[in-house]
């Protein structure tokens, strides 16, 4: 909004002093991530007083955790801030024209509703049981039930999946050094573009987005096209559409369970989103696209606008969500930040590296499903269920362990950091 008010000023009509400042996306960039820790930390604060006020606060499940009932009353659904320091900055410095913006605001609405309704569900079952007297234990059911969850995700990865594959802005270029490329060979739709580079005239081939970046291979491109017979090749979007859904869902929820200490999902997230700012930036960067010998995508330079607000929200939320929390995100914010994860990978063509740079939350989710599989075996083979983890998710294996959920958090964000290093370090190790 702010952008084309700017914009308007700019022309050569009115040139406004300091209007062509807004035309730089690198001084939007900085506005966006200062405006968010504005918002997330200054009127985060009277939020969470405005939270307190409706007694929305956290009933926490009797796990026999340390410190488990000090967190009782905590407010929760914070995740709002989140949300609120994300689309404000988005909504008046990006160019809400692009459509990997206009994609971006959509995942954090869509799924922060998800969220909210069932943060929501929780609380009024909480009051209820309050209201007849009984002494109300949180369990999973009191919320959204899980297959509207699901069913929300799965719409979310159908609508980014078909928006990304038929939008016709929405392309790849590499650059053509000879008719057998082989990406025009996997490819008989492709359309080319001639584009000066340093004065130089150059060739590029207008790829479709079933194209993506496979860590670790020479290559370093995959077409999932070449998942089916060459006969139903025109059929690849389906596929392409599928995998969207998976990733989706699976990143959404991987950061929905991670979210169980405090400022765990949030720190984790932050640093998750300054990787996807990086990939985001040399994709979408000519020369550093060919100097990496990456797929360079266009206009991608507006969602560097979105991942700031993205990532100065997270840290702003920080403030008030580290140990000792004063307020939680609840599945408002966890489950947007999941998706807003998961769609930022899919949009910069780095959704196979995804099992590195977010590998917390995968062992999360693994160590969820290896707790739950195994103690069913053991259940059906021996009549007793038997645990791998003391608790899980993991976080709370090391909390029984003895761990302080500080500790914890801070050497998740180190395995974090680690593993975003990892997955950078991919677009040169082949």
């Amino acid at each position: 909004m702010i952008y084309q008010f700017f914009q308007w000023l700019a022309k050569e009509h009115l040139r406004f002093p300091g209007a062509g400042l807004f035309q730089f996306i690198t001084f939007r960039v900085m506005i966006a991530l200062i405006l968010s820790l504005i918002i997330s930390t200054v009127y985060g604060k009277k939020i969470i007083q405005f939270l307190q006020k409706k007694q929305l606060g956290e009933s926490v499940r009797d796990l026999g955790l340390a410190g488990e009932q000090m967190k009782k009353g905590t407010p929760t659904m914070g995740g709002i801030i989140i949300i609120l320091a994300i689309l404000i900055p988005t909504l008046l410095l990006a160019d809400l024209h692009k459509v990997y913006i206009r994609l971006m605001l959509l995942c954090t609405v869509w799924l922060g509703a998800i969220g909210f309704i069932d943060d929501y569900l929780k609380i009024r079952a909480k009051r209820i049981a309050k209201e007849k007297g009984i002494d109300y234990k949180k369990t999973d059911a009191d919320g959204l039930a899980g297959r509207f969850k699901i069913f929300g995700q799965v719409m979310l990865g159908i609508i980014v999946g078909a928006a990304l594959y038929f939008t016709p802005s929405v392309v790849v270029k590499r650059e053509v050094i000879s008719t057998q490329n082989s990406l025009v060979k996997s490819n008989s739709n492709v359309k080319y573009d001639t584009v000066i580079v340093d004065g130089k005239k150059r060739v590029f081939v207008n790829a479709k987005t079933i194209i993506t970046t496979i860590p670790f291979v020479k290559g370093h491109e995959f077409n999932y096209a070449k998942l089916l017979p060459k006969s139903m090749e025109d059929y690849a979007y389906i596929v392409y559409i599928l995998i969207v859904i998976f990733i989706v869902t699976a990143v959404s929820n991987g950061a929905n369970i991670t979210d169980g200490l405090d400022g765990l999902a949030t720190g984790v997230s932050a640093i998750i989103g300054i990787c996807l700012g990086i990939f985001a930036y040399v994709s979408g960067n000519i020369k550093f696209a060919e100097y990496l010998n990456i797929m360079y995508i266009p206009n991608l330079g507006e969602l560097s606008i979105f991942i700031a607000a993205f990532v100065g929200a997270c840290i702003g939320f920080l403030w008030y969500n580290s140990y000792p929390a004063q307020v939680f995100m609840g599945d408002t914010g966890s489950l947007a930040l999941g998706g807003i994860i998961a769609a930022l990978a899919i949009i910069v063509r780095k959704e196979l590296l995804i099992p590195i740079f977010c590998m917390v939350f995968l062992v999360e989710n693994l160590s969820v499903m290896i707790q739950v599989s195994y103690f069913k075996y053991t259940k059906r083979k021996y009549g007793e269920g038997r645990r791998v983890f003391l608790m899980s998710p993991l976080h709370h294996h090391y909390q029984k362990k003895g761990f302080h959920e500080s500790k914890i958090a801070v050497r998740f964000w180190i395995v974090t950091i680690l593993s975003v290093a990892l997955a950078i370090v991919t677009l040169k190790l082949r």
